[in-house]
């Protein structure tokens, strides 16, 4: 069985709204194994995003443990939270995030600028990830020059660059077509197999039923989780 890189236990976010505290999560408990492919679901207001948040470091629980890779979560202080984001996990979005004058090649290194990688190590770094998700004739192209497809991969690619072993996606299909949209899943499913541990928010059931798992929240507390 592959190891647990993700653990979380009676794992709590709440605001204050005013008065009124809101229980985005409320008592979480999950584990996430090496090369799990997972779909996070549920109505709006369930807490996915909060949870998504969550698991990017991106926020902190309220209350419960967050444990990645055996650390602590809570423990880390803002730089090693920052390296983790920059080393451990890489984003997906929906809105693909490129900067447009940039070209393929250049958006791709941009995280290992941050992560302060030799320019000579970062040109090569970058297009072997555009090489794996099948952008090697679109190194030097723009993204106004590129599909909704393409351009996703491009962001898939930027996500890779660090070899992350984690991969958060943000509702990745919401703006391609389904032939397109299946392609991109395809591609996560194929990521997956080769030990990153995948990680999505959709609200399209048949882009979840490429998974291997299906978590759906409801009014921030799990209400079903099945391995498929």
């Amino acid at each position: 069985m592959e190891p647990v890189i993700i653990r979380m236990a009676s794992l709590c976010r709440h605001y204050e709204m005013g008065e009124q505290i809101v229980k985005a999560l409320d008592s979480i408990d999950l584990e996430f194994r090496r090369n799990d492919y997972a779909a996070i679901m549920g109505p709006s207001g369930s807490g996915k995003s909060t949870l998504m948040n969550i698991i990017g470091c991106l926020d902190t629980p309220t209350s419960g443990i967050y444990e990645l890779n055996g650390t602590n979560v809570a423990e880390m202080d803002d730089d090693e939270l920052a390296r983790v984001r920059n080393r451990e996990i890489g984003f997906v979005f929906q809105t693909f995030n490129l900067l447009p004058r940039m070209n393929c090649l250049k958006n791709v290194e941009l995280p290992l600028i941050y992560a302060g990688v030799p320019p000579e190590e970062r040109q090569e770094r970058a297009e072997q990830a555009l090489l794996s998700v099948g952008l090697g004739d679109r190194i030097l192209h723009k993204p106004s020059e590129l599909s909704g497809g393409q351009i996703q991969r491009v962001a898939i690619a930027r996500a890779l660059v660090n070899r992350p072993s984690i991969i958060l996606a943000d509702e990745p299909t919401g703006n391609l077509d389904t032939a397109t949209s299946h392609d991109i899943m395809d591609m996560f499913g194929k990521l997956s197999d080769l030990g990153n541990t995948i990680i999505l928010i959709t609200h399209e059931e048949d882009i979840a039923r490429f998974t291997r798992r299906i978590i759906r929240l409801r009014d921030g507390r799990i209400e079903s989780d099945a391995k498929r």
